[in-house]
């Protein structure tokens, strides 16, 4: 992207709600950038039509740590303006793109949710360098999608080089197959849903892992979810993490495990 004085991006719809990100919120709260800085930095990159996403993600991030800053970064001076007169001690907004001014300082964390998204695919990996550039040494950039409610969600984890994993986190009480995801992929995957891409194989293997592992529904949907990421990784999928996330309907594998061919 070029340089500019002005906001690096464009509008976007800013469509919000009530606890809407709360899955990615609970991942940022185990990063280790966050858990490992003293006073972190926290950017809501891209909060919407309303303050609300920025300040239960300061809300759910002083659980873990009480001197964590959240500034929220909007490109259209008129949300700006609305959500400043929700600000208070700890969460701030302030004007700004991609490029994340922070008047010098960088950010612990940037989470960019359901902002690319809205763009094309050509121009994920501009936005992922500048928003990665602005990153504390480090640092994370969690940038991805969920649906309205929140209920399904995918998102990649970058540091300063670039992605390092790939999440899928679904409510499993509801769930009728893994591949719900695929409509809610981040922009640089979504549309390589396809034979032959990695995205595609693990969806279609976690579809019929959930229905092998079908008879465990009667102990309900988490024992089924976790026998899913077990049998996963039992077929030589690099699958991270323990029954701790899993139980949580959230599978993280490495980037290189579903980066497109």
């Amino acid at each position: 992207m070029p340089r500019s004085s002005s906001p690096q991006g464009r509008v976007t719809r800013g469509t919000t709600g009530v606890n809407r990100l709360r899955r990615v919120d609970r991942w940022v709260a185990q990063l280790p950038a966050f858990r490992t800085a003293q006073t972190p930095l926290v950017v809501d990159l891209g909060y919407g039509a309303s303050a609300r996403t920025t300040l239960e993600l300061h809300e759910r991030l002083t659980r873990v740590n009480p001197r964590v800053e959240v500034v929220g970064i909007e490109i259209d001076p008129e949300r700006v303006r609305l959500a400043s007169a929700e600000a208070r001690p700890g969460v701030s907004f302030r004007l700004g793109g991609f490029e994340t001014p922070l008047d010098g300082r960088r950010a612990t964390v940037i989470r960019a949710l359901n902002v690319l998204r809205q763009y094309d695919e050509s121009e994920v990996e501009a936005a992922w360098a500048t928003m990665r550039a602005r990153l504390a040494p480090g640092g994370a950039l969690v940038e991805g999608t969920c649906s309205e409610l929140g209920r399904v969600a995918s998102w990649v984890t970058l540091d300063a080089e670039g992605p390092v994993t790939f999440t899928i986190s679904l409510r499993l009480s509801e769930l009728e197959a893994p591949s719900i995801v695929a409509e809610r992929l981040p922009k640089v995957l979504i549309h390589r849903n396809v034979p032959g891409e990695r995205i595609h194989e693990l969806l279609t293997t976690l579809d019929r892992l959930w229905a092998t592992h079908a008879p465990l529904g009667v102990y309900g949907p988490t024992q089924r979810f976790i026998a899913v990421a077990e049998s996963l990784r039992g077929e030589g999928w690099p699958v991270l993490g323990a029954r701790s996330r899993w139980k949580l309907g959230e599978l993280t594998v490495p980037w290189s495990a579903v980066a497109p061919a």
